[in-house]
């Protein structure tokens, strides 16, 4: 009984962690049409449709913003790992392709299988660790990194996976211990909110409709994702659903190729 509960969550894990990647790929894909806008001040709209969204949430939910004692420690660390990821992707995406600067930070779930080793004490078997290798040198392959994938930009992108796949593990550390998916994602998009504002606020550049329009659809799309992903490391530690997620980068860097060259 216990074995098939452990296996519906695993299952349960992939399903939203595909969902997810979709959901980033297409807020990458829309911050990148957005066009040339400050990174800070992507990273604003970004995170306060998806702040604004889970308050809303938040607010008519039974427990309403509650957050336990035990949770505020990694909540915080989530937040900050998080935040730092993620500006590190949006200056990335601005410098190098839209896939190769995707398929960077979605290094994320190799580093969230490693930190998991230190932070959770969750050890990956060695057909596990096989088949992230096997993955990982299948990324390199399909990517063929250019010239310009050896620069500062590519560095950064993939300071971007380490930190979001450190976010990830302090993610699953918290919602083992009973935190709600809603709470991390609403405190998550409030930091990221309140780091980004002062920065928006002496460096704020106009948008026309089109580019307005492109922003808020990042926001939904990043709202979808961080939801998605908070449920797949609740349900299934890294080492399950990392793999998994591997295949999927594949496949959408190669959609993200043919959407570039449209």
């Amino acid at each position: 009984m216990e074995e098939a509960s452990k296996n519906n969550n695993s299952i349960r894990g992939i399903v939203h962690i595909i969902f997810a990647a979709l959901c980033f790929s297409l807020m990458t894909l829309f911050l990148k049409l957005a066009g040339d806008l400050p990174v800070m001040e992507k990273a604003f709209f970004r995170n306060i449709v998806a702040f604004l969204i889970t308050a809303i949430l938040l607010s008519r939910s039974e427990e309403k913003f509650k957050v336990k004692r035990t949770s505020w420690v990694g909540i915080i660390l989530r937040s900050a790992f998080g935040t730092a990821g993620l500006i590190a992707n949006f200056w990335a995406v601005d410098r190098i392709g839209l896939a190769d600067s995707n398929m960077l930070n979605k290094m994320s779930p190799f580093f969230a299988m490693l930190m998991s080793i230190f932070i959770l004490k969750e050890e990956p078997d060695r057909l596990e660790w096989g088949a992230l290798i096997i993955a990982f040198l299948g990324v390199i392959f399909v990517v063929k990194p250019s010239a310009g994938m050896a620069s500062l930009p590519a560095f950064v992108g993939l300071f971007g996976g380490f930190a979001a796949g450190t976010a990830y593990t302090f993610l699953r550390k918290v919602t083992m211990r009973g935190e709600r998916g809603p709470i991390v994602v609403m405190c998550f998009s409030l930091f990221s909110t309140l780091v980004t504002l002062p920065f928006l606020i002496f460096d704020y550049e106009p948008m026309s409709l089109k580019q307005l329009v492109f922003m808020l659809l990042a926001g939904v799309a990043a709202m979808g994702g961080q939801m998605n992903i908070t449920a797949a490391y609740t349900y299934a530690p890294a080492k399950e659903i990392g793999v998994i997620r591997w295949y999927y980068i594949l496949h959408m860097k190669d959609k993200n190729k043919e959407t570039e060259n449209a």
